[in-house]
């Protein structure tokens, strides 16, 4: 019987359940629900429908007039007409029984504007537009497929075809039009108050090294270098390029007994001894002898020192103030014995200003005499503007004709170099690319089955 009473409750409890009706505004309803013994069902289920009726009647005030009747003012709501006004009648809309009430509510002319099902330009907000080349540049740097003319595909890969590595940046198609020397129009302004004007930059004069080098960009060679030279120019030539390669000896020469003096040094700060200054050794003492070892291991007793008595510190205070109060009266009869020197001082003082100023200006000379030879040689910022290499070949290289010529050097390292050296670029040295993930090598699997 146990069952059949089971059967009954849950009967009974199902049919206590009722369902109410659905919300008048078009919520869900969630008010069916046996019991609420937890907080989450007292939020869940809970019935707001007046609330819901309010914002509603609140909803369509707004589309009605545009805003809510509590927003407006009396003057706004209210009107005391004291005339009349005959034309109202005829104004008002006819009652019918007949009108459709789709009809009634389009009559109603809502303060809301329109949904349009096409976008138009005051429905849509300013929208960045994007133009035709933005969207080829950005197509190009997506790797996108891109038409062009008869609706043909375009690899971005070939060359010409608008890669992105190709294309110009902004910056270079800006180049050369902001001048910064230029001084900028202000605008007066017509009300005639007062306002603040940019101080005007004075340019710089300043010479630049490109304006002194007399150095043609092309030099005419040594006449020892022709493939059939005079055996004087030859030979000079030959004496030149080997002044140039022993003091490149001398220098390699120098840096490696440099290198050789810090591997020295080195050993040697290794080997300390304690006790000993840097670099001594110590000769070992002979065990023969052993009162000798004694004598040595003997620790000799420091002295110590006295403390001075109060009157030993009050003389050597006394000795120090007589010493300085000397050094002050000698100070004194200097300066007072110079005072009648000051003319003499004086022009002596202009005589090695002159002579400053002229060796300052001999110096200017010589470096502005040494620059129309160009850069070569010199140190121009981080690195060294490189010197054109003497391209000489011995007797037994040399060649009659022109048929047997070996050509000698490299044109575009010359151009490069004889831009670096009039100053039309900067100095640089190749810088190899350094490779970060290590090589791993593997074998064939048709090497790996041999016999």
């Amino acid at each position: 019987m146990a069952p059949t009473k089971t059967s009954k409750v849950s009967s009974a409890s199902k049919s206590s359940i009722q369902k109410l009706p659905a919300s008048e505004v078009g919520a869900p309803s969630q008010l069916a629900q046996s019991s609420r013994k937890g907080k989450k069902a007292w939020r869940k289920n809970i019935d707001i429908q007046p609330v819901e009726q309010g914002l509603e009647s609140l909803r369509s005030e707004e589309r009605v007039i545009g805003s809510t009747l509590q927003k407006q003012t009396d003057d706004q709501l209210f009107v005391v007409d004291t005339k009349g006004d005959d034309k109202v009648r005829k104004s008002l809309p006819r009652y019918s029984k007949a009108e459709l009430t789709s009809t009634k509510i389009l009559s109603q002319r809502s303060a809301i504007p329109a949904v349009f099902s096409r976008p138009t330009k005051d429905s849509i907000p300013s929208r960045s537009k994007v133009s035709r080349a933005d969207k080829e540049r950005l197509l190009r740097i997506a790797k996108r497929p891109r038409k062009g003319p008869f609706n043909a595909i375009m690899d971005h890969t070939e060359f010409g075809a608008g890669s992105a590595l190709i294309d110009v940046s902004a910056a270079v198609k800006h180049s050369g039009s902001y001048d910064p020397w230029t001084a900028e129009e202000v605008e007066e302004m017509a009300d005639g108050l007062e306002h603040t004007k940019k101080p005007k930059i004075k340019r710089p004069e300043l010479s630049h090294p490109r304006d002194v080098i007399e150095v043609p960009a092309v030099l005419e060679p040594h006449q020892g270098s022709s493939y059939n030279p005079p055996a004087a120019a030859h030979d000079e030539l030959i004496m030149e390029a080997c002044k140039v390669e022993r003091r490149r000896q001398d220098e390699a020469d120098r840096l490696a007994e440099v290198r050789r003096k810090v591997a020295d040094a080195r050993a040697l700060t290794t080997n300390v001894t304690e006790g000993l200054p840097l670099g001594m050794i110590l000769d070992e003492i002979p065990t023969d002898d052993g009162e000798a070892v004694a004598q040595h291991d003997a620790v000799v007793p420091k002295k110590p020192s006295a403390r001075k008595t109060k009157q030993q510190r009050a003389k050597a205070l006394r000795l120090r103030e007589e010493k300085q109060a000397l050094a002050e009266k000698a100070a004194r009869k200097k300066m007072l014995a110079t005072i009648t020197m000051a003319k003499s001082l004086r022009s002596t003082a202009e005589k090695v200003g002159q002579q400053q100023n002229q060796a300052r200006l001999a110096r200017q000379l010589v470096l502005k005499m040494k620059l129309r030879k160009g850069l070569a040689g010199q140190w121009l910022g981080k690195y060294k503007v490189p010197a054109n290499e003497i391209e000489v070949q011995i007797g037994e290289d040399l060649s009659e004709n022109l048929r047997t010529l070996k050509p000698e050097g490299n044109l575009f390292r010359d151009r490069f170099r004889s831009m670096q050296q009039r100053a039309l670029i900067e100095p640089r040295v190749p810088v190899l690319p350094t490779r970060r993930a290590k090589l791993k090598e593997f074998e064939k699997h048709a090497w790996k089955r041999f016999e």
